[in-house]
Formats: structure tokens, C-alpha cells, sequence
């Protein structure tokens, strides 16, 4: 496995949500601070949003980086951000207690290891790399 110290970044989409709270700005930066504490790391400062007429959002910031999500319950969706810094901080270890806070019954997600700078294949066939000019 490859790593780096500038961290893991992980792109999660938690889809068929059954909890009922995806719409609380309440409860969701409650989830959301929890999942953070739950990973191990040092939290400096939140800030959320509900919007009208539905949906929070909010960040999580955290002295390793942050934690984002965006929630639309009228689709029983959220899209999370979970990016940590430095290795001695497991990112999955959020991914999976939202997972099972928001009662995912389908979710996806990828990986990043920020920070190299190599040619990889990536899911669609297409080649990313880095380029500076």
C-alpha cells in the first residue's frame, strides 16, 4: 500500500440513507464530530449550514486537515470528505462510523493518497497525472 506523509484523502458517497436526520444541522454536526473524535483526531473548530427548504452542510476542521459533508434527504444522500494528514490517523475509521450512523444501505468511495506525484490508471481508463508548466 502506498503512503504519504501528507495523508489520505477519502471521497465517500453514502446512498439509501435510513436515518432520519439528514436533514438536522443538529444531529449531522453531532455525526459528523464524532466520526472525527472517533478517527483519532484533534478537533479546532466546526461550522455548519442548513439550507431551505432541506440539506445541511458542514465542515469539521481538524489539526489534520478536515471532514466535509453535504446531505440532500430528499434522496437519502450525503457526500463526504474525509481527509487526514500524516499516518497516524485511519481515515476508514470515519468512513465506517458514518456509514453506519446514516444507516447507509449502498455506498461508494476512493481513495487518495495525496502527495504523489505518479501516473496512475484510474477507474474510467484514463491516465491522471500531474503536469506543471
Amino acid at each position: 500500500m502506498m503512503t504519504s506523509p501528507f495523508g489520505k484523502h477519502i471521497l465517500a458517497e453514502y446512498l439509501e440513507c435510513e436515518c432520519t436526520y439528514l436533514d438536522s444541522e443538529q444531529a449531522i454536526r453531532e455525526v459528523m464530530l464524532e466520526a472525527a473524535s472517533a478517527s483519532g483526531a484533534t478537533i479546532v473548530g466546526n461550522i455548519f449550514h442548513h439550507f431551505s427548504p432541506q440539506g445541511v452542510t458542514g465542515v469539521v476542521v481538524i489539526a489534520e486537515s478536515h471532514l466535509a459533508i453535504h446531505t440532500w434527504p430528499e434522496y437519502r444522500y450525503a457526500s463526504v470528505d474525509l481527509f487526514t494528514c500524516g499516518s497516524h490517523l485511519d481515515p476508514w475509521v470515519g468512513f465506517e462510523y458514518l456509514k453506519e450512523r446514516l444507516q447507509s444501505r449502498k455506498w461508494m468511495s476512493k481513495e487518495i493518497i495525496r502527495g504523489t506525484l505518479e501516473e496512475e490508471l484510474n477507474s474510467s481508463g484514463y491516465r491522471e497525472k500531474v503536469t506543471s508548466g
